[in-house]
Formats: C-alpha cells, structure tokens, sequence
C-alpha cells in the first residue's frame, strides 16, 4: 500500500493517483515518482520544471521550503485558505481548480450542432477529439489519457467564436465514448473556475479544491 504519510482517505489517494498518472501520460513525461507527500513530476520544462502533488495542505509548507527553483510547481489538495499561509511571498497563487471525477458508462452521446463535426486521433493511450466547421476552423478540442481502468481529461478548450454553442459537451461526450471503448470505468480531471459549472451539469462530482502555486523566473 501507498503510505503517503497523511490522512487523505483512500478515495483521495485513488482520485488523486489515476490523475496524476493520466496527466503525465496525457503530457508526455516522465512517469510520476510517489514520494511521502504525494508525487513528483519532472516535467522538464524552462516555465514547469517539477510539479509537486501534494495530498493535503500541510504539505505544503514543508515541501515548499526545498524548493527555490524558478519553474518550480505545486498542486495541492486544499483550498488556498489553507495553502497560503505557509508559503513564503515568492511563490505565486494560481486561480482556484477543482479535482472532479466521474463514472463512465452512464451518459447520453451528444452530437455535434449543424455545420459542425468531431474527429479523433489516437497515439498510443492519448486520443484526441477536435471539433471542426464544415470548412475546417478549429472549434473546439480536448484529450483523454487512459490507464487502466481509469481515463484522464485534459486540455479541453473552445475557441471564443464558437463559445455557447455546445462543443465542450460534444468533446466530453466524444472523449468519454472513447475511454469507454477503451476500458475505462472512470474519469478524472481538474477543472478551472469556468469550466466547473459545465463539468456539473454532465454529472462529475467535486473531489477536492486545488490550488496552484509555482516559483516565477
């Protein structure tokens, strides 16, 4: 068994775990390492080097007191009530993000409106759904990363000039189709403050806040 070494529940550890591993996968870097607060992901970037998955907000402080690297990350399962405190003012708060999963199998396909289609690309487990104009614009996009039983959504964005028309629901209607057909029973993901409301009202659930914080060149 894990010993993350907190009191997060089981159900925040599996949560937690099917994303952080589905992430990487979705990214394309190294696997994740457990380590005794959570995971460490060596992203590899100028601007994200590391990311750290902290379980609970306690973490925070300690982890965050090893670190002076710019590109330095960390998510945090907690609000930034309770992350805030203790990292020092070099490191900058994120906006609020929400840890989300849901069941898969139980929802409705949805078909793109008129004048509008979806298409999928696969490599490997990563799959992506692109919504597209009959003329070919971009519309609308998302990834699912799928390990196991468990998929991961990512990266889902619609372009300003299709806004309000339905496309985000296509993508996850077309993303969860996908992870089904591949095996998968669940889904996870973490969403922005904008994208909360869409992901309720297909049905995911609110895990955990998370809040985002990172040391800037």
């Amino acid at each position: 068994m894990i010993d993350f070494r907190t009191p997060a529940s089981p159900r925040t550890i599996q949560v937690v775990t099917d994303w952080v591993w589905g992430w990487a996968l979705s990214r394309g870097t190294p696997d994740p390492v457990q380590e005794p607060d959570g995971y460490r992901i060596d992203v590899g970037l100028p601007e994200h080097r590391v990311r750290h998955v902290l379980l609970e907000p306690g973490s925070a402080g300690p982890r965050a007191a090893g670190l002076t690297e710019p590109g330095s990350w960390l998510k945090v399962c907690g609000s930034a009530e309770h992350v805030r405190p203790a990292l020092s003012s070099r490191w900058t708060i994120g906006a609020p993000e929400y840890l989300m999963s849901t069941e898969l199998g139980t929802r409705q396909t949805i078909t793109p409106p008129d004048h509008y289609t979806v298409e999928t690309h696969s490599t490997g487990d990563v799959h992506d759904a692109v919504v597209r104009t009959d003329g070919g614009e971009f519309a609308a996009k998302g990834r699912v990363a799928v390990r196991g039983s468990a998929a991961v959504i990512d990266v889902v964005e619609t372009g300003p000039a299709h806004r309000r028309r339905g496309l985000g629901r296509v993508v996850m209607s077309e993303l969860s189709r996908v992870a089904e057909d591949r095996g998968a029973v669940r889904a996870v993901l973490v969403a922005t403050e904008a994208g909360l409301a869409l992901y309720e009202k297909l049905g995911w659930t609110v895990e955990s806040p998370i809040t985002a914080a990172h040391l800037a060149a």
